[in-house]
């Protein structure tokens, strides 16, 4: 029941309608929809875009050498102790393990949601401690983490009709360096091309002539190409860094090396081999083909984002810096082509869902136009873009980002905010029916209290049949979770 106060207005008793009242006639009320509006735009342009979302599952690969050895015998002497010894690590859900002639690689799978850090420093714990058990032929482990971070977010190939690999491979290096000094590119990796090499081809005429072998040449470039301290020599208030020795720069150093001596006159390597200053053998070839002529030499740069960063940014980040470096470390005749570019797809999908959302706002306000009138409209169309914008905001506080599945779950909840916000307007234009003599101020704490208390069980039950999405595990709980809680 309620009661009518002296002036003829209505005195709420519910929730709904004491806060219908209170905010009916007072200041804040514009400046609240407005705050809310533009801290949503904020989040929008401060929320990193993605196309899925980011699945944190750790994964760790532990390599272990054993030279000479048969796949059996690295399965049996190395790989069946690795796991026993890996599965009794904390949080581990699964093992991959192959064994080959030579070695061996285990893939750890950590739960998802593991702390990579804490997973590793339990895996490189339990490695340490049992040393003692690793068999004799069996090398130290390596282990190396994997996460969703590694996986290349641009992709940049180098190609030229005039360059050979070995060129574009040292212009893709120096395009590496730069690139790195941008702080949120995480790992960088050069693919194609050929390495700079020194090749030494021997005369075994030559050598037996000599008295020399193939073996006991390495030992004499090893320590030619090195370069050591021998102390310092002091003089006048002066002390001076003595060095001895020197690295190898290029093929005429690599020929004065001095490897064996014969009929008492030195023998240097450039006496029983050729040496030529060329490239090593390529393990890959990257060939970039246009729509018209031959194939190009290529190298592909590809490039990784810290954890946390947002795509779009680093993408532009890094094109914005290959432009500035065209014409000075970048030739003319050198064109880098985009082969990979996850921040253009990641800004197209979350731009393309923002605009559907706009449309569903614009469409539910349009159809309300049409059945109750401008002014319900309006609240309809301040209302529900207003309540998304303060969601989009506890997703930039919570750390999400803008991705399919929690802007599904914002196109989702458009539905429950058209439905709350029906009914209430609904009520308050039935009433302004029935009472044609009174104004909206009077009206409206009423007809909110009507339906306020219903409206509101009605939208606590959906979100208590949404909630037990959002603690769905595994592989599928990144996925779930947004569509509850965002939603909510």
């Amino acid at each position: 029941m309620s009661h009518a106060p002296e002036d003829g207005g209505y005195r709420p008793q519910g929730i709904a309608g004491k806060l219908g009242a209170m905010f009916i006639n007072s200041k804040l009320t514009p400046i609240v929809v407005i705050a809310s509006i533009l801290l949503g735009l904020f989040a929008v342009f401060m929320l990193p875009r993605e196309e899925e979302p980011q699945i944190k599952v750790p994964m760790v690969d532990v390599f272990v050498g054993m030279p000479g050895a048969t796949a059996l015998e690295v399965e049996n002497r190395a790989t069946r102790p690795m796991e026993k010894l890996l599965w009794e690590i904390p949080g581990v859900e699964y093992l991959y393990s192959t064994s080959s002639p030579g070695g061996m690689m285990s893939v750890v799978r950590f739960k998802v949601g593991t702390d990579l850090e804490a997973a590793l420093v339990r895996l490189n714990q339990k490695l340490q401690t049992n040393f003692d058990r690793i068999p004799p032929g069996v090398s130290t482990p390596l282990v190396k983490p994997r996460t969703i971070d590694d996986v290349p977010v641009l992709a940049l190939t180098l190609h030229s009709a005039t360059h050979d690999h070995l060129a574009l491979r040292r212009l893709a290096a120096q395009l590496d360096d730069e690139i790195k000094s941008i702080p949120q590119v995480a790992e960088t990796t050069l693919i194609g091309g050929v390495r700079r090499a020194v090749r030494v081809q021997l005369d075994p005429a030559a050598l037996a002539a000599r008295g020399l072998s193939a073996t006991s040449l390495v030992p004499s470039l090893q320590a030619a190409n090195r370069q050591l301290s021998a102390g310092s020599r002091p003089f006048a208030n002066t002390e001076t860094l003595l060095e001895t020795g020197t690295f190898l720069r290029d093929a005429a150093d690599v020929g004065q090396v001095v490897v064996g001596v014969y009929q008492d006159r030195p023998v240097y390597l450039r006496d029983v081999a050729t040496i030529a200053d060329s490239a090593e053998e390529p393990a890959n070839y990257v060939l970039h083909l246009a729509s018209e002529g031959a194939p190009e030499a290529a190298v592909t740069l590809s490039l990784a984002k810290r954890p946390g960063a947002n795509a779009i940014d680093v993408v532009n980040t890094v094109l914005a810096k290959v432009d500035m470096l065209r014409g000075t470390l970048l030739p003319d005749d050198v064109t880098v082509t985009i082969t990979r570019d996850y921040g253009h797809t990641a800004a197209e999908k979350s731009n393309e869902l923002l605009l559907h959302m706009g449309i569903a706002v614009f469409g539910v306000a349009l159809l309300i136009l049409f059945f109750l009138g401008w002014r319900e409209s309006l609240v309809v169309l301040l209302a529900i873009p207003s309540t998304l914008a303060l969601t989009l905001l506890v997703f930039y506080l919570y750390g999400y980002t803008l991705n399919r599945i929690t802007l599904f779950a914002l196109i989702f909840s458009i539905g429950i905010l058209v439905d709350d916000a029906i009914v209430v307007v609904e009520n308050i234009h039935r009433h302004q029916q029935l009472e044609p003599g009174k104004t909206l101020a009077q009206i409206i704490p009423g007809a909110v209290d009507e339906v306020g208390g219903p409206t509101i069980l009605a939208t606590l039950t959906v979100i208590a049949a949404l909630l037990p999405m959002a603690f769905v595990s595994g592989l599928m709980g990144p996925y779930m979770s947004p569509i509850p809680i965002n939603a909510s």
